[in-house]
C-alpha cells in the first residue's frame, strides 16, 4: 500500500510564479476535514514512504483519521529572537495542528519531528501534557523576569483536542495565579471557554487576545481551514470577549494576495462593530515545504485563478513565493505590498482601530516565597 521513493520535490520550483505547475502530480481525492491532500518529502530524510492511490480504497483515501502522541518535554517555553516579532517567549501545548490550515507556516517544523508538514502536520498531534506543570516550575524559578509570553506563536492553543485536555486552560491558570502577562492568538471560538479566566487577568492587565481572520467566506474556510471556526463564530467570540472587558484584537492573516486581499476592509469593519479594539496583518508566505503544498491546494481548487493568485504573490516578494528576511517576510515589498499598507492604516483608521495599543503589566507577578500566596493553595 505504500512505495520508497528517493526524497523529490513533489511540485516543480521555480522564482517565477507562472512557471509553476502542479500537471505531473497525482490526482488524490479530498481528504475529509483535511487541509493538504499530500504529504511531501521531509526535507531532513534521505527516504520517504509514498501512498499508492492505486493501492488504496477510496474510503481510505479519503478518511485520515488523528493520531495522538505525548511529547515528553522537559521545558516549556521556546526562546525568540526574531527582530520583528514582538516576543521572547512562546508556549504552544501542542506540535501540530489539526485546523489544517492549508498555509501555516509552522508546517515545517514538524519535520524536525520525523514526519511530513503536509498531511502529517494535521494528523499527527503531538500533546505535552505536563504543560501547566512546567509553566509553573518555570514561573517559580527566580532566574524568571516577569515579561509576556505569547500562548501560541507556532501552533493554535485551541485546535480541538483542547475542548477535551484543557491543557490551555490550564496554562491559563497559572498565569493568572504568577500574574505573568500572556498574549493569545487563536482561529478558534473556543477561547470563548475561557472568558472566566481572561476576565481576572485583563482585571490587571494581563492578557490580550487576537483573533485571526482570513476571510468572511465560510465556503473559503471550509477548504482553506478545515478543521478552524467559521468567520461568525469567531466574529461572536470577539463580541464575547470585548463585553467582559477583555481586550481582544482581529488580525487580518494572512492576506492571500489575489485571494483574499479584497476582503480586508469588510474583515476590519465587522470586527470593530463587534468590540475589537486593534487590528494587525501579515501577507501569506510559503517557507520550506508550505510552498508545494499551498500550490497544489490552490490549482486544485482555483484552477482559474491560481496563476492571478501565484503571480500577485511572487510580485510582493521579489519574483519568489517566499522570502525570509527579517522586516520583508510578514509584509512583502513593491506596489502591492505599499498599497496594502496603506489600505489597512485607512480603515484602521476609519473605524477606529489605529488606537496604541497599552503595554501589559508585569508588576504584579508573584511567586511562591516571595510573601506571596502558594501556587497551589485555595
Amino acid at each position: 500500500m505504500t512505495r520508497r521513493t528517493r526524497k523529490t520535490s513533489l511540485l516543480p520550483t521555480a522564482s517565477d510564479g507562472e512557471a509553476l505547475s502542479s500537471e505531473e502530480t497525482t490526482e488524490i481525492p479530498v481528504r475529509r476535514g483535511r487541509g493538504a491532500r499530500i504529504n511531501p518529502p521531509n526535507r531532513f530524510e534521505p527516504l520517504c514512504l509514498e501512498e499508492d492511490p492505486a493501492a488504496l480504497e477510496e474510503d481510505e483515501l479519503r478518511q485520515v483519521p488523528t493520531k495522538y502522541y505525548v511529547d515528553a518535554t522537559k521545558t516549556l517555553l521556546a526562546r525568540n529572537d526574531s527582530p520583528d516579532i514582538g516576543f521572547t517567549f512562546s508556549l504552544n501545548p501542542y506540535r501540530g495542528c489539526e485546523h489544517g490550515c492549508i498555509y501555516c507556516y509552522a508546517r515545517p517544523s514538524h519535520e524536525y519531528l520525523g514526519f511530513s508538514a503536509g498531511l502529517d502536520f494535521e494528523t499527527r498531534i503531538l500533546v505535552k501534557e505536563r504543560a501547566p506543570e512546567l509553566l509553573a516550575e518555570t514561573f517559580r524559578k527566580k532566574s524568571w523576569r516577569p515579561q509576556v509570553v505569547a500562548l501560541s506563536g507556532n501552533t493554535d492553543p485551541y485546535q480541538p483536542l483542547e475542548r477535551r485536555l484543557a491543557l490551555t486552560r490550564g496554562c491559563l491558570k497559572v498565569f493568572l495565579k504568577h500574574r505573568n502577562p500572556v498574549g493569545i492568538v487563536t482561529k478558534n471560538y473556543l477561547v470563548t471557554r475561557d472568558i472566566d479566566l481572561l476576565e481576572e487577568m485583563a482585571k490587571y492587565n494581563l492578557v490580550r487576545v487576537i483573533l485571526s481572520i482570513t476571510t468572511l467566506r465560510p465556503d473559503l474556510v471550509h477548504s482553506m481551514e478545515p478543521r478552524t471556526s467559521r468567520p461568525e463564530r469567531r466574529l461572536q467570540a470577539i463580541e464575547m470577549l470585548a463585553a467582559k472587558g477583555i481586550p481582544v484584537s482581529v488580525n487580518v492573516a494572512p492576506i492571500v494576495p489575489g485571494l483574499t486581499d479584497e476582503e480586508m476592509p469588510s474583515i476590519l469593519k465587522a470586527a470593530a462593530s463587534r468590540g475589537a479594539s486593534g487590528a494587525g496583518y501579515t501577507i501569506l508566505r510559503l517557507p520550506g515545504a508550505v510552498q508545494d503544498i499551498f500550490i497544489d491546494w490552490v490549482r486544485r481548487e482555483f484552477p482559474d485563478r491560481a496563476n492571478k493568485i501565484i503571480r500577485r504573490l511572487a510580485s510582493l516578494r521579489g519574483g519568489d513565493l517566499t522570502d525570509n528576511r527579517f522586516g520583508k517576510r510578514m509584509r512583502g515589498e513593491g506596489d502591492w505590498a505599499d498599497l496594502i499598507a496603506r489600505l489597512f492604516r485607512i480603515e484602521c483608521k476609519r473605524w477606529g482601530l489605529d488606537v496604541p495599543r497599552h503595554s501589559l503589566s508585569t508588576r504584579h507577578f508573584r511567586r511562591p516565597g516571595d510573601g506571596q500566596q502558594s501556587l497551589f493553595d485555595g
